[in-house]
């Protein structure tokens, strides 16, 4: 949101909120990072050369893609102050946005693929955390090693359970929790490169070029797991319009990348004193016994706050995509009164605690997993610069050759990190990609199934004269109450209105015809929520937006919208008339059998519109028609 969208919160405590929810991800990556390095590296065999090319790598990746890319420029392109790949969508212009009848644009479907990946992410965040904190327990005492997947698996458990109450109250404590953890990084960072200050010689940029001039083409595959160093990135853009740009940047460039780096560069230092720590260079940082234990706690708690913003996130990305017509209406609970963004999602919360647990057990250890983190990450980072492109050609109007450098500059950096980790698909890079065309299946199909209904009725009833005439022919008497019903569109009389007439020849004498639009920004103001406009013989139409961050509580705008305009709306009497669709799935429709049987199991599973809009169940009629999609 805009500056102005955060209530009365004060700088200092939305850097406090910033540190505990934004910076999670990334913060963690310390914990895996380096170690996957040095892996890929092979550290049997790893020289002092190599650990100097592979931090000098690392600071670069958080410098460039992070610093420069992120909160310099992508930042910018803020929808009302949100952030994030359907945020970014929506400020492409609606030129480039459109497609024919039925058919979703390639922009639109490019940045759903992005969205689509980064449930691939959100899966994949909670258990590489969780398992590289536990993992910490095997290197105290070896004894542990076997304990390490049902500890991991009984934390992510704890997590999703309590996912229900919401982060209000726990929310408190991710701020100063996190602020621990950044200073235990930078403390230990410290400590160590005080040993060996030579390692900060690795920042310059000819240490990371040597690596690739001395190992060749076959040194990118280093980049596979340098990447890993730049995880959570993107969610200083996405979690933005909660915390703003300014805490955001500030938070960073005053505390968390100065702690990152500090605790890689120690790390590194350590490395050179003690080469048997390459195996797990973090926890080998304190000494064995309590400090090892500790640490383990304290990362422990610093993962489960990074799997937190991750599953926070996947809700809201879930609620964006429904709102924009991407994904089927789920159930949306608020779990804060205070806080907009805080949502929760029973259905995703569910899938996503059985993906977690899942790739846990499947891969038992964050080493193995690692394999299959950074396919989701490069591909989301490689959409983001492109539609960044877009929105700075087209909506801000930028000479060519001014965006057309910018976006070289990004894919420069992007695109090795990509193909770098492309090579890591039968490793385990085809977890997210699977994840993603699971998800993206279903946001292409339910967007086109409601596109070829809203056509069907279109075709079926193509002017409000052709609609009009058939009611009337029907229509024998009106009756005392109300009648709403809902239209997609504010041009034409809802089909539901015309079945009703036929089948019982009789309307009501106040007929309001509420259509609900979802903004391309994320919150509506309240002077722009709703319109009305009297039309003849007992009609009204009411117009209600809301933005694809909110909650469409229709009943409470439709009461105002009805005072303010001096609509004779009796609530007692009020009938809600909705319409249901059974649909044949047969070969003769346009999506074919497949994606209309798909759609069908999605349309049967999705929240019931009275719910989904918060209509009262008991004033709720519905009438059902029969179609071939």
């Amino acid at each position: 949101m805009s500056e102005n969208h955060h209530h009365t919160a004060s700088f200092r405590s939305l850097a406090l909120g910033a540190l505990g929810v934004v910076f999670g991800d990334i913060g963690t990556s310390p914990l895996y990072t380096l170690k996957e390095c040095l892996h890929a590296a092979g550290h049997e065999r790893a020289t002092q050369a190599d650990l100097y090319g592979i931090l000098s790598l690392i600071f670069w990746a958080l410098t460039l893609v992070v610093t420069v890319k992120y909160l310099t420029f992508i930042m910018k392109a803020e929808n009302n102050g949100e952030g994030g790949i359907f945020a970014l969508l929506a400020l492409v212009p609606e030129t480039m946005r459109g497609a024919k009848p039925g058919r979703i644009s390639a922009v639109a479907l490019f940045a759903v693929v992005g969205a689509a990946l980064l449930y691939g992410d959100g899966i994949i965040t909670p258990a590489i955390s969780v398992l590289g904190a536990v993992e910490g327990l095997a290197v105290a005492d070896p004894r542990f090693g076997s304990a390490v997947v049902p500890i991991s698996c009984v934390i992510l458990v704890v997590l999703f359970a309590i996912q229900s109450r919401g982060t209000g109250t726990v929310g408190k404590l991710f701020g100063p929790v996190m602020i621990v953890w950044f200073m235990t990084l930078g403390g230990l960072g410290i400590y160590h490169i005080s040993h060996n200050p030579e390692i900060l010689g690795a920042v310059m940029p000819h240490h990371a070029v040597y690596y690739f001039t001395h190992h060749g083409f076959s040194g990118m595959h280093i980049l596979a797991s340098v990447v890993l160093a730049v995880t959570g990135g993107e969610a200083l853009y996405a979690d933005m319009g909660h915390f703003g740009i300014k805490p955001i940047r500030a938070v960073w460039l005053g505390f968390v990348m100065p702690a990152l780096l500090l605790a890689y560069f120690g790390q590194g230092a350590h490395a050179l004193r003690e080469p048997r720590s390459m195996d797990n260079p973090f926890f080998d940082m304190v000494p064995a016994g309590w400090a090892t234990y500790a640490l383990v706690v304290l990362s422990s708690m610093a993962a489960i706050i990074a799997s937190q913003a991750l599953i926070s996130g996947a809700f809201s990305l879930t609620r964006q995509a429904m709102q924009l017509g991407f994904f089927p209406r789920v159930q949306v609970r608020h779990t804060a009164h205070q806080m907009e963004g805080q949502i929760y999602i029973p259905q995703v919360n569910y899938l996503l605690a059985i993906g977690c647990l899942a790739l846990v057990i499947a891969f038992g250890a964050s080493s193995r997993l690692a394999a299959a983190y950074g396919i989701a990450v490069t591909g989301t980072m490689v959409i983001t610069s492109v539609m960044y492109f877009l929105v700075i050609r087209h909506r801000w109007k930028w000479a060519l050759a001014q965006s057309a450098g910018l976006l070289v500059l990004f894919l420069v950096v992007d695109l090795p990190f990509l193909g770098a980790n492309l090579g890591k698909f039968l490793d385990g890079g085809w977890v997210p990609v699977l994840i993603g065309a699971a998800v993206l299946t279903v946001m292409v199909i339910w967007n086109r199934g409601r596109t070829l209904i809203a056509l069907r009725y279109q075709r079926r009833f193509p002017t409000k004269e052709v609609a009009e005439s058939r009611y009337r022919e029907r229509l024998a008497a009106r009756v005392p109450g109300t009648a709403v019903f809902m239209a997609s569109s504010a041009d034409m009389l809802p089909p539901v209105l015309v079945h009703h007439v036929e089948r019982s020849r009789a309307l009501q004498e106040t007929v309001v015809l509420l259509t609900i639009r979802v903004a391309d920004e994320p919150l509506v103001a309240a002077e722009h929520r709703y319109t009305v406009t009297a039309l003849e013989d007992g009609f009204y139409r009411v117009v209600v937006r809301f933005g694809f961050m909110e909650e469409p509580d229709v009943v409470p705008v439709l009461e105002q919208a009805v005072e303010s305009a001096g609509i004779p709306f009796r609530y007692p009497d009020v009938t809600y008339y909705l319409g249901r669709e059974n649909f044949v799935a047969s070969s003769k429709g346009h999506m074919g059998v497949v994606a209309e049987t798909i759609f069908t199991l999605l349309q049967k599973n999705a929240v019931a519109a009275d719910r989904f809009f918060g209509l009262p169940h008991r004033h709720v009629v519905e009438i059902g028609t029969q179609m071939d999609l």
